[in-house]
């Protein structure tokens, strides 16, 4: 039982595990602000399935009531005020559509837009409300340090992240992402940043460097206690920190009842979601979503070139022993795909010792091999594929010739994967295509895709993109161009540790 700084009454709450460890276990307060469980591991609520919602009902609810719903039964040492509250300030008027995440019908299949917030990413849909929980449950922890946001990002998190805590009391964050590793728009993003309390770092390496070193800071104790001693504690907003992956279970309900509410299937029909995946956190939350009863036939893993998932997904054995390429699609160049690790832990019966044996597997010999037990249950409930460069690019034109719709290339690749899906299993399901994030995001590849090569620079190139799709520019990154740069700190993974404490230490 735990008693509520606010309540006059204790509730139960359900608890939140380290994978690695059943005896590691705490509240779901303390599991956002920590972020990462001490020993390395990620935290899940081993009764997941014991949580079970009504179809019926959340059919009936709007985004915002289906969010309130679901962080409720996570979440349940927060007040109704306290969820209430941090649901209606995330979702308000800095998302351009009313629905928060529409879906578009294109041709027989539909395309959840999950980028209409402020960084027209997907990421906007947690980081709006990370913030707001973090704060809350801050507070519900009777926590007086300040919090450091410390996140590696791929391209769309570090805006977003920036974005939701830019100004927020009692919190600096600190992002960093890979030098020539982000697209120019996202990089613009970051580093024009306004804020007192945001950094941002470029990383000489890949992002696998920097989230791996990320990962060895918050569990240096040293580090650590040098942060106590100036009155900060460490969290994440990465999707390792289970206040960022739970908001997004709210989108694969609502878009089900959308589907329902537009005749399109009947409650109980399962659907197929495709996810154009990188650290496994938004798919992740659909098999959450699953979980949870919302009927999905197939979660569909979509990869880039860097196929480590999907070689996974397929064979049992993952291998980072690769090449790392970058590609079109950025934000899904990763090897270490993290939030695998919380699938493993479901796959596996919830077995924390395999788990913290598989891990220290990736981490000494850079590959590991599931049991045959996780193998069947994954070929169950999940089909993979990749995508090529050039079918990337091929899709893009494709879609747009055909339908007048344009993709993004993350969405792209979600796409051509369905494709394959569809050639292999012919499954007449209807399909959902996660759509991550705004074709602007990604403007060079977008329009070389559909009109070739150009020497024009990709900043210039949003207007002439649209221009020629007649695509209005998200006013999230009109004028982009000329902002002004306000970061420009550059280090190697070797030195991050200290990068963070010359920022802290200049702030004091």
């Amino acid at each position: 039982m735990f008693k509520l700084t606010d309540y006059s009454e204790e509730i139960m709450v359900l608890k939140y595990e380290s994978t690695r460890n059943k005896n590691i276990n705490v509240n779901p307060s303390e599991a956002v602000v920590k972020g990462l469980s001490d020993d390395g591991g990620l935290f899940v609520p081993r009764e997941i399935e014991e949580l079970g919602l009504d179809l019926q009902e959340m059919c009936s609810l709007g985004f915002h009531d289906t969010a309130k719903k679901i962080l409720s039964l996570f979440f349940a040492d927060f007040s109704e005020e306290q969820i209430n509250d941090s649901v209606m300030n995330a979702y308000d008027s800095k998302f351009d559509s009313k629905d928060i995440v529409p879906v578009e019908k294109v041709g027989d299949r539909f395309i959840m837009e999950l980028f209409h917030g402020s960084t027209i990413a997907f990421k906007d849909i947690a980081l709006s409300i990370l913030p707001y929980l973090m704060k809350k449950a801050q507070s519900n922890c009777k926590m007086k340090e300040d919090i450091v946001i410390l996140t590696a990002t791929s391209g769309d998190t570090g805006k977003a992240a920036l974005e939701g805590f830019k100004d927020v009391e009692g919190t600096k964050i600190i992002i960093f992402y890979p030098n020539d590793g982000v697209s120019p728009v996202q990089e613009m993003q970051m580093v024009t940043t306004e804020g007192d309390n945001t950094h941002v770092v470029a990383v000489e390496g890949n992002f696998d460097d920097a989230q791996s070193a990320v990962k060895e800071i918050f569990n240096d104790l040293e580090l650590r206690e040098k942060l106590g001693d100036m009155g900060m504690k460490f969290s994440s907003a990465n999707s390792i920190n289970i206040g960022r992956l739970v908001p997004q279970i709210s989108y694969y309900f609502t878009t089900y009842a959308d589907l329902v509410k537009k005749n399109e299937i009947q409650i109980g029909d399962e659907i197929n979601f495709v996810v154009p995946t990188g650290n496994f956190g938004n798919i992740l939350a659909g098999f959450f979503a699953k979980l949870l009863g919302l009927p999905v036939n197939k979660l569909i893993c979509a990869a880039n070139e860097n196929n480590v998932l999907y070689d996974f997904l397929t064979t049992g054995v993952y291998d980072i022993n690769r090449e790392f390429k970058k590609t079109m699609s950025p934000s899904m160049d990763i090897l270490i795909s993290s939030n695998l690790e919380r699938l493993l832990y479901f796959m596996s019966n919830k077995d924390n010792e395999y788990i913290a044996e598989l891990m220290n597997q990736l981490k000494t010999e850079k590959r590991y091999e599931a049991n045959d037990e996780i193998k069947a249950k994954i070929k169950e409930q999940f089909w993979s594929s990749y995508c090529s460069e050039d079918d990337t690019t091929d899709t893009v034109k494709k879609v747009y010739e055909e339908f007048g719709y344009v993709l993004d290339t993350h969405t792209a690749v979600a796409y051509k994967v369905y494709e394959d899906y569809l050639k292999e299993n012919k499954d007449d399901s209807k399909t959902v295509i996660l759509s991550t994030a705004s074709p602007f995001k990604f403007t060079g590849s977008v329009y070389r895709s559909l009109f070739g090569d150009t020497d024009m620079k990709e900043l210039d190139l949003i207007k002439e993109l649209s221009d020629k799709t007649g695509i209005k520019v998200p006013v999230q990154i009109d004028g982009l161009g000329e902002r002004k740069i306000l970061h420009n700190r550059l280090c190697t993974p070797a030195s991050m540790d200290k990068e963070i404490l010359d920022i802290l230490r200049e702030g004091k």
